[in-house]
């Protein structure tokens, strides 16, 4: 049984309860639209890597891409096509004018890579943040003005090993002056 890896698409496929949808998005034809675009690019005989290579763009950002996490630029899209031949036309416009529902499914989170990345996250965390507090201020990681990159390394020992690479804008935080709010105060 292949792993689906969209987390809509997973909840789709395996549950025969309607499909979750938000407003115009339907979470069904994400889902096969994802399964469509995954069979291309295993037809295509490309990684993501090798894709990604193509497109101009991490392999993190393809692999969303293909599962309708990302919106296809125009420009991406036509490299996409090239490099996935079999992909339908209707598929690749799809991806450019569908904009992304942005969130998982929390059933996700049982899959062991998914869930052993959370626990690593979480368990360095504090350590994490006190590091970026240290050397860029109070402030947070942005998760939109990022990006994301997975690669693998051999070990001391000879072993295989995961890197993930999170490169992020930092955000400062801001002290909230009155006199800087442009916005019409809600008690006039």
């Amino acid at each position: 049984r292949r792993f689906i890896s969209s987390p809509s698409a997973a909840a789709v496929v395996r549950s025969s309860a309607t499909p979750r949808t938000y407003s115009s998005i339907s979470a069904t034809e994400i889902a096969e639209r994802t399964k469509r675009m995954l069979d291309a690019k295993e037809k295509s005989g490309l990684s993501y890597d090798e894709l990604s290579s193509k497109l101009g763009v991490t392999n993190t950002y393809t692999a969303q891409l293909l599962m309708g996490q990302a919106r296809l630029t125009s420009t991406t899209a036509i490299k996409l096509q090239e490099a996935l031949p079999t992909a339908s036309q209707q598929d690749i416009d799809n991806m450019q004018t569908t904009y992304p529902m942005r969130a998982f499914d929390e059933a996700i989170l049982k899959e062991p890579n998914v869930y052993r990345t959370y626990e690593a996250i979480t368990h360095y965390g504090e350590a994490i943040k006190s590091i970026i507090n240290e050397q860029c201020g109070d402030g947070i990681m942005s998760a939109i003005d990022f990006y994301c990159d997975v690669g693998s390394t051999t070990g001391k020992h000879g072993e295989k090993r995961v890197v993930i690479t999170f490169n992020g804008k930092f955000l400062p935080h801001i002290e909230q002056k009155m006199d800087d709010n442009s916005a019409k105060s809600p008690r006039d």
